[in-house]
């Protein structure tokens, strides 16, 4: 079993921090990096008051039936896509009633995959009102560290989107000033 990563350890405790002191809650969905992220989130003490759950969409067609996300969008762009992120991190947000959800789609290797090169990883947030970010990575390395690495995006990427939601609520309630 690979070693914890120390970082995104620190990122996952302070991504349960926000959500906890927000009374906000988060679902993940996960393709290439088969749970991982979850496993970072859950080892976290207290992580059951803002982590509902995920869902481990590994074949293609558990992204469309169980996390909506659309057949023809699969059928024309493939599993490994910045749209298909996106659905499936509103999918396990609405399937999960949470109000975050984060998603990560990619090619992990050792072999390209709808056409996408190895290294090749799409990673999105769906929020609450509509909020929500993506990120397109290109990444190297053999498989087990193309899926740490993920891990790490997937959860910068929840806590920046996190703190930016924050500030634009803070902002609203002084008047944006």
């Amino acid at each position: 079993m690979a070693a914890r990563d120390a970082g995104s350890e620190a990122v996952a405790a302070r991504v349960l921090r926000l959500l906890v002191a927000r009374g906000e809650t988060l679902a993940v969905a996960e393709s290439l990096t088969g749970g991982l992220v979850a496993a970072e989130l859950s080892a976290v003490p207290g992580a059951s008051r803002a982590f509902r759950g995920s869902v481990t969409a590994y074949a293609t067609e558990v992204k469309e039936s169980v996390l909506g996300v659309p057949g023809p969008l699969l059928a024309e762009r493939g599993a490994v896509d910045a749209e298909v992120a996106a659905r499936m991190a509103e999918g396990v947000r609405r399937l999960l009633g949470a109000d975050w959800g984060l998603a990560t789609t990619g090619v992990a290797g050792p072999e390209p995959q709808d056409g996408k090169p190895v290294g090749t990883v799409h990673v999105a947030v769906a929020g609450p009102g509509g909020a929500g970010r993506g990120a397109a990575l290109r990444l190297n390395g053999d498989r087990g560290s193309i899926r740490r690495e993920s891990v790490k995006e997937a959860s910068r990427l929840l806590l920046g989107e996190l703190v930016e939601n924050a500030r634009a609520k803070d902002t609203e309630r002084s008047g944006g000033i």
